[in-house]
Parts: C-alpha cells; sequence; structure tokens
C-alpha cells in the first residue's frame, strides 16, 4: 500500500505531464495559426498577356511573383504579405492619375521594377508607390522610378527599408509643382539608403517621423537634397548633394547625428540649420558653394566639429539666437568671407584648448603644439557698417574702408562683437579626411 509521500509524488508527476502536454498542444495551434496563411504561398510567374490585378487580388500571403520583361498596367493595390519582383525590363505604367502601386499590407517587397507614370496631383500625394499607414515593414528596392510625381511615399509607415533604387522626377513641371523623391510621414524606425535621386523638388522629405536613418544617397539637380521637419533623433549619413538649391537643410528639429555628408555646387547653402537643437554636425564637407556653406539660425545646443567649408562667398553665416553651440576642429578654406555675423558681443568659437583652422590667418607657433600664437578674428568693423547699411556695400573696396579695416585690425577697441577663435588651428590637414577621400569622384 503506497503511503501518502508517494501518493504526493505521482500526484505531481500526472500534474507536470498534462502541464507539459498543454503546453506542447498551445505552440503546435501558435504554430498552425502563424503558418497557415503560408501554407499555399508559392512563387508564380508572370507575363504581360497575364491580368496582373486579378493576379494580384488572388495571391496568398507569401507569395513571389516574378514579372517576365514588358509592360503591365498600373494602378495596382496590393493588400497581402506577397513579393512582387520584376525580371530585367519589366515595366509597371500607371494612368497618369493616383498611385501606380498602393500597399495597405504589411511585409510588402517591390524589387527590380521600372515603374512610371503617376497622377500629379499633390494633395493626394500621387506616387510611383504609395505605402499606407496600415505597411510596415516595407521592402523597396532595386527599383527605378521615372516621370512620377513622388517616388516612394511612407505614409505612416515605420520599420520600412527603401534601399539602392533609382528616382527621377517629373522635368516638365516647374519646381513648386513637382513631389519629392522620398517622402516620410510620421514613419519611425525607417532606412533610405544607397538611392539615387535627382530632378524633383527634395530627395527626401521627412516631417514628424523620428528614429530613422538616411545614408549613402546621393541628389542631384533639385531644390533641397535632404529636407527635415519635425523631426527628432536620426542619422543623416554618408549622403552626397551635387548642384543642388539647398544641400541638408536641418529644421525644427533636435537629436540629429549628420556625419560625413558631402555638398558639392550647391547654389545657396550647404548646410542650412533653422531651429535646430540638440545635434550633432560632424564630419561633414562643403565645396565650391555658390553662396553659404553653413548658414545656421536661432539654433543651439550644436555640436559643429571636424567639418570642411571651402569656397564659398560665405563660409559661415551665424544668426543672433545661436550662442549656446559648440563649434571647434572645423577647417575654413579659401572662403571669400570666412565668418558673416554681427553681434555687440564675442562669442568663443574652440572647445577645451582648441579652435578651428583659418586658411587666412597669418601667425606663428613658436612652441610647436599646431595652436597659432595669435587669436582669430573673423569679423571687422566693415562687417557692422554692411549690416546697418547694406547700400555700403558699393564702397566696399573704397581707400575709406580699407582705412576702417587697418583701424580696426591695428585697434581692437575699435572692433565689434562677433566671433572669436582664442585657439586657431595651424593645420587641417585631419580634419573631414574621409569625407574628403570620399568627396573626389564628384569633383569634376
Amino acid at each position: 500500500m503506497l503511503n501518502k509521500a508517494t501518493l504526493k509524488l505521482l500526484s505531481a508527476i500526472d500534474n507536470s505531464f498534462l502541464y507539459a502536454k498543454l503546453l506542447m498542444t498551445t505552440i503546435l495551434k501558435l504554430l498552425l495559426l502563424f503558418s497557415s496563411s503560408f501554407l499555399h504561398a508559392a512563387t508564380i510567374e508572370v507575363t504581360t498577356g497575364d491580368n496582373l490585378f486579378k493576379t494580384i487580388s488572388n495571391a496568398n500571403a507569401g507569395d513571389i511573383y516574378i514579372l517576365a520583361p514588358g509592360s503591365y498596367p498600373g494602378n495596382i493595390t496590393i493588400d497581402k504579405e506577397i513579393t512582387l519582383k520584376g525580371k530585367d525590363g519589366a515595366k509597371i505604367i500607371g494612368t497618369g492619375e493616383g498611385s501606380v502601386i498602393t500597399i495597405n499590407a504589411s511585409n510588402v517587397t517591390i524589387d527590380n521594377l521600372i515603374i512610371s507614370d503617376s497622377g500629379t496631383d499633390l494633395s493626394s500625394q500621387d506616387s510611383a508607390i504609395f505605402i499606407n499607414k496600415t505597411s510596415d515593414n516595407a521592402l523597396i528596392k532595386n527599383n527605378f522610378l521615372s516621370n512620377n510625381l513622388i517616388g516612394v511615399y511612407l505614409w505612416g509607415s515605420t520599420n520600412s527599408n527603401v534601399n539602392n533604387n533609382k528616382i527621377i522626377g517629373r522635368q516638365d513641371l516647374r519646381e513648386n509643382e513637382r513631389g519629392n523623391g522620398i517622402q516620410l510621414w510620421n514613419s519611425t524606425g525607417s532606412s533610405v539608403a544607397n538611392n539615387h535621386v535627382s530632378y524633383g523638388r527634395d530627395g527626401i522629405f521627412v516631417t514628424t517621423s523620428n528614429n530613422n536613418t538616411f545614408s549613402d544617397n546621393v541628389f542631384s539637380n533639385l531644390r533641397y537634397s535632404i529636407h527635415y521637419m519635425y523631426t527628432n533623433n536620426s542619422t543623416i549619413k554618408n549622403n552626397i548633394s551635387i548642384n543642388n538649391d539647398i544641400g541638408f537643410a536641418l529644421m525644427s528639429s533636435s537629436g540629429l547625428k549628420v556625419t560625413n555628408n558631402i555638398s558639392i555646387d550647391d547654389k545657396e547653402h550647404g548646410f542650412f540649420a533653422n531651429f535646430l537643437n540638440q545635434s550633432t554636425i560632424n564630419g561633414n564637407a562643403v565645396l565650391n558653394g555658390k553662396n553659404k556653406c553653413l548658414f545656421v539660425y536661432n539654433s543651439n545646443f550644436n555640436t559643429f566639429s571636424d567639418n570642411y567649408f571651402k569656397q564659398c562667398l560665405i563660409g559661415v553665416n551665424w544668426t543672433a539666437g545661436s550662442d549656446e553651440n559648440d563649434f571647434y576642429n572645423n577647417a575654413f578654406i579659401g572662403n571669400k568671407k570666412q565668418v558673416k555675423y554681427v553681434s555687440t558681443k564675442n562669442i568663443e568659437w574652440s572647445y577645451q584648448g582648441q579652435g578651428n583652422f583659418w586658411s587666412d590667418h597669418k601667425s606663428y607657433d613658436i612652441n610647436n603644439n599646431n595652436i597659432a600664437d595669435s587669436v582669430y578674428k573673423p569679423n571687422d568693423i566693415t562687417d557692422k557698417i554692411l549690416w546697418n547699411y547694406p547700400n555700403a556695400a558699393v564702397l566696399l573696396n573704397s581707400p575709406i574702408m580699407q582705412l576702417l579695416r587697418y583701424s580696426s585690425k591695428h585697434f581692437p577697441s575699435l572692433l565689434p562683437g562677433g566671433i572669436v577663435d582664442s585657439y586657431p588651428l595651424m593645420d587641417n590637414t585631419k580634419i573631414a579626411t574621409e569625407t574628403l577621400k570620399n568627396a573626389q569622384k564628384y569633383i569634376n
């Protein structure tokens, strides 16, 4: 006869087996539930003789559709988790109204397709590929998008990837009538990388979208290459802006990491910081800017370091209301005017005994520590005169202006407030070296 201890032990063992059985049953049910939608998934070859609309409407989740070369009619809507992949030469052509492809499901892939001829209604946001807010984890790669209003629009889509696409905007429309190459609204956790965008309004336009990464893209012949509005905690790195109105417009945003980007031949500003706060602007280069390398307006608590500003009309245009920034280890090379800033107080541009390199600062370094032995002040009394009396610019090279410059240089008490670099660097060879190396292939 079994004692009470043995009976208790046997009961515990039975309960353990019961729990294990229930657990396994639950796991199997979950696996079946998860995989049920993919039980009928297949790889399907599609030709131009097939009805693409009907084919996609009858799709099962997980289906992969391989489109043969040739033209297919748009405007299609994808409501299931599928892959749409083209062989070389496969085209989806819109009707000239609305979006060519609209995605309403998550985990959709669009790969290696030529997509063209969206509508031109800005209020409807007509796009080559419109990714709805119900559609997360989209993958848009290796496509050629042309003659569309907007290339790719992430409208509330999260954790999506737009990679290695070539986007050419509408050249038959005026700039303010065009759409953007890639546009994000309320999109988080997405990556936009290795794309080439030209002839739209903005290359990438981002608003109210956080925690995204924009890297290794090339932009040309646009208004802005990257345009940020009300967007925080994102990364902008290794992008190239060539011959745009403005390279990188960073507006009403905070917590940005802007690193190793290049602006070449941009017409107005290489970088424009407008109400930009608590951000890092590091390792960037602006070359041959037609106006300003960097324009800073009412931006604070940022760090500007290791940047290279060369041959712009103005190296940095610094405005009042931007006093709380760290600015050091930057190089100013051959700008017609290194800094434009007018103030009643001095703003120090150095950090922990390290200033910036100024190509027009003639000084000695007796102790050979790479720090010039004299302070550098890029502003003189003529800056204040021109600020208050712009018409005085006609006298800029007159004897009276030359006398004022000479006087302010030799009598520091005559100097207005402005930028002061107490530790100017003697050498610029270690500033933005990797960025400049990458820029060479884009310089004629």
